[in-house]
């Protein structure tokens, strides 16, 4: 089974980040699991792959009509965002019962 079968298809955005008090220890499962499908695409692939170019070419009247790339770069970073912020609400909980067990155990 060829590699891209096991992977959606889709568009790769490619962001910065420009905050650096923001994910500062680069701990970011989304990303690493990302930069793994991404080398597993490009294995062994010297050139880009033709078909593709054209086809977002079409999709993108060559760039000039870029409205569904925006919406699905929306999409991603509100994902994004949802995802930090659901981190963040299950970090809290992790420390209350941290908390919750020492207070326990110091009584």
């Amino acid at each position: 089974m060829p590699v891209a079968d096991e992977l959606p298809e889709g568009v790769v955005f490619i962001l910065k980040n420009i905050n650096n008090s923001v994910n500062i220890d680069n701990q970011n499962r989304i990303h690493q699991k990302m930069l793994d499908d991404i080398r597993l695409l490009c294995r062994s692939k010297k050139e880009p792959i033709k078909e593709l170019c054209q086809r977002f070419n079409e999709e993108t009247d060559d760039g000039r009509d870029m409205t569904e790339m925006s919406e699905l770069l929306s999409e991603a970073i509100n994902s994004t965002i949802d995802y930090k912020e659901e981190s963040d609400i299950d970090s809290l909980f992790s420390a209350g019962e941290s908390l919750k067990e020492s207070v326990v155990r110091d009584e």
